[in-house]
C-alpha cells in the first residue's frame, strides 16, 4: 500500500522541482532580455524549454492523477516566487533614483558626491514651496545603501527609484560606484 502512494508521490515531486526551476528560468530570461542580454536570455531558455517539456510529458503521460496537476501548478506558483526574488538578489542593471527634499532641510548633492555618486542637482518648486530634486543613475545593488544614506543624512527626503537603461554617451568609464 505504501508503494502504491510513494510513486505517485516521488513523481508529483519532480513534477513540482521541475516546474520551480523552469519558472525560475523564464523570469530571469525575461529580465536579461529587458537588460539586453540576448545570450543569457537566450541560455536561459533553453533550458527553461528543456525543463519544461519533461515536466509536461510526466503530467501528460498520465492524465488521471490529480496529484500531479497540483504539482505542475504549485511549480509554477513557486517558480514565480523564487524567480523573482533570485531576480531581485541579482540586481543587475541601473536604476534612476530620485530624492526630493525641502529647501532648508540638509544638503545631500554633495554628500553624495563625496560618497563616490554621480548626481545632477535641479532647484525646483513643489505644493509646499521650494525644493531640491536630486536625480543619479546608479547600479539596482548600489540602491539599498544609498537610500540608507540619505535616511540617515536627511530622514525628510522623498525618494523613488526605477529600474532604467541609460545610454552611455560618456567618453570616459564612470569609475566611482559603477565598479
Amino acid at each position: 500500500m505504501i508503494e502504491s502512494f510513494s510513486v505517485p508521490l516521488a513523481s508529483a515531486a519532480l513534477i513540482f522541482v521541475l516546474r520551480l526551476v523552469d519558472v525560475s528560468l523564464g523570469a530571469l530570461r525575461i529580465s536579461m532580455l529587458f537588460r539586453g542580454r540576448r545570450g543569457l536570455a537566450g541560455m536561459f531558455g533553453f533550458f527553461e524549454a528543456l525543463t519544461w517539456l519533461i515536466a509536461a510529458s510526466l503530467v501528460l503521460g498520465n492524465l488521471d492523477s490529480p496529484i500531479k496537476f497540483i504539482a505542475f501548478a504549485s511549480g509554477y506558483a513557486a517558480g514565480t516566487m523564487l524567480g523573482s526574488t533570485v531576480e531581485s538578489w541579482l540586481a543587475i542593471g541601473d536604476a534612476l533614483v530620485r530624492i526630493v527634499t525641502p529647501s532648508g532641510t540638509p544638503e545631500l548633492s554633495q554628500l553624495m558626491r563625496d560618497a563616490g555618486y554621480y548626481v545632477t542637482t535641479v532647484d525646483a518648486r513643489g505644493r509646499d514651496g521650494d525644493v531640491q530634486v536630486n536625480l543619479s543613475v546608479i547600479p539596482r545593488k548600489m540602491v539599498p545603501s544609498l537610500m540608507w544614506m540619505i535616511h540617515r543624512i536627511n530622514p525628510q527626503a522623498f525618494i523613488t527609484y526605477e529600474e532604467t537603461t541609460p545610454l552611455r554617451l560618456a567618453t570616459t568609464a564612470a569609475l566611482s560606484v559603477r565598479k
